[in-house]
């Protein structure tokens, strides 16, 4: 039996520098762990397509190594390939095809015999059993969306790259990729996926790596990433809706938010709770409800990307 690799893809000091001297890549080394669900954050224009693209076969890299489930992408250009499957941001397919002869084509491009060819059980799993015979220029947006899915999954690929698949598609669509992208992962696909709704990348990964200006500013498990931030938020829902700030509470950061309530962020570890509430009451006003309010990875990534933006400037 053959040994499965550590690494679904692997890039080590890779470097990419387009005609005219932009660097999209200043050296990244990353390794995505077979089996995860692996988020790649960036601001627009941070490298990630240039990165995702390289291991595609779609754009050639300057400088650096490249592995795909262990097979080198200059010394086995096409085992590597094989392995992975890429559903793009732009919707790019013959409109002119039925979903059936698309995926039956895109399993002849990879060499998939008849015999091996799963097209139905794939319309099937992305719900477009029934739209199997019409042609894509007929299909919807999110129906579009789910056979990108399928094109991607026809050679049975142990890795599957999501770039950006929710952007413009509806909740319902949403909930159903992410649910399937599940049933994916549960059944041992690695995922790797590029997404703008931070929320997403929070609920689903189990890694993450944030890429600002070609390079990666951090690249951790989710709840590690999440654990940078040391600030947290007491919220305090007063009896009588607040117009300003408590002068007792002066000294921290804090704001009234819509509805009169009073939001404020203390550092975890230095300062106290009790502290906080026992100058709120000092100041004659009363507690109807309070709550804490955890970071999330949108906090976090703001943090890193901004410091950064900061120290550039």
């Amino acid at each position: 039996m053959t040994e499965l690799p550590e690494f679904a893809l692997e890039a080590i000091d890779l470097k990419k520098t387009y005609k005219g001297g932009k660097e999209a890549l200043k050296g990244v080394t990353l390794r995505i762990r077979r089996g995860s669900i692996f988020g790649l954050l960036g601001p627009n224009g941070a490298g990630k397509s240039t990165f995702i693209n390289i291991f595609a076969g779609l754009v050639n890299k300057t400088s650096g190594q490249a592995s795909i489930w262990g097979r080198d992408i200059d010394r086995e250009p096409r085992n590597a390939r094989a392995a992975i499957g890429i559903v793009p941001q732009e919707i790019n397919m013959d409109v002119f095809f039925t979903p059936y002869e698309t995926l039956e084509l895109m399993a002849g491009f990879y060499g998939v015999p008849k015999s091996e060819r799963r097209s139905e059980e794939i319309l099937a799993a992305v719900g477009l059993s029934d739209k199997r015979d019409a042609y894509v220029r007929q299909l919807s947006g999110g129906m579009k969306r789910r056979l990108l899915v399928a094109k991607a999954l026809v050679h049975n690929p142990p890795i599957l790259v999501l770039d950006e698949p929710t952007a413009g598609v509806d909740i319902e669509l949403r909930r159903q990729l992410w649910a399937y992208v599940r049933e994916l992962h549960a059944a041992g696909t690695t995922i790797v996926l590029t997404t703008h709704y931070l929320e997403e990348a929070q609920e689903l990964c189990d890694e993450i790596a944030i890429v600002d200006h070609g390079e990666v500013i951090a690249c951790e498990p989710k709840e590690a990433l999440l654990k940078r931030m040391d600030t947290k938020t007491l919220v305090i829902d007063p009896v009588e809706p607040l117009t300003e700030v408590p002068a007792a509470l002066g000294d921290f950061q804090a704001e009234i938010r819509q509805g009169g309530s009073l939001a404020i962020s203390y550092k975890f570890g230095q300062e106290s709770v009790a502290e906080i509430i026992e100058k709120y009451n000092a100041s004659g006003a009363r507690i109807a409800d309070l709550r804490t309010e955890e970071p999330d990875l949108e906090d976090v990534f703001m943090a890193l990307t901004y410091q950064r933006g900061e120290s550039a400037a």
